[in-house]
């Protein structure tokens, strides 16, 4: 693969992502935008480290811990909608924004 594959296939997640997001209304649809985003900047940052500097182990941990706080955010995202759900029945950023303060 080349690097400029490489940074097409991420700018195409990114801006499937980018568009999900914008253009849902259901919670779980916004965050599964908001993941494939993120995935699209961790197949780029993965990109850039092979072909710039695979000598370096930086890269790695890098995407290693962009990896672990994608998963992190999308347990906790999981979990605030899930209670928002059991508490009040919303499903929709609609219906949600009745929870401001």
């Amino acid at each position: 693969m080349t690097f400029e594959l490489i940074l097409v296939l991420a700018a195409g997640l990114f801006c499937t992502g980018l568009f999900g997001a914008l253009s849902q209304q259901s919670i779980v649809m916004i965050m599964m935008g908001v993941e494939l985003m993120i995935g699209g900047i961790i197949v780029a940052t993965a990109g850039f480290w092979h072909f710039l500097a695979p000598w370096a182990p930086g890269g790695q941990v890098v995407i290693v811990a962009a990896v672990v706080a994608m998963a992190v955010e999308m347990a906790m995202g999981f979990a605030v909608t899930t209670a928002i759900y059991r508490a009040r029945q919303v499903d929709t950023t609609d219906m949600a924004q009745d929870l401001r303060g």
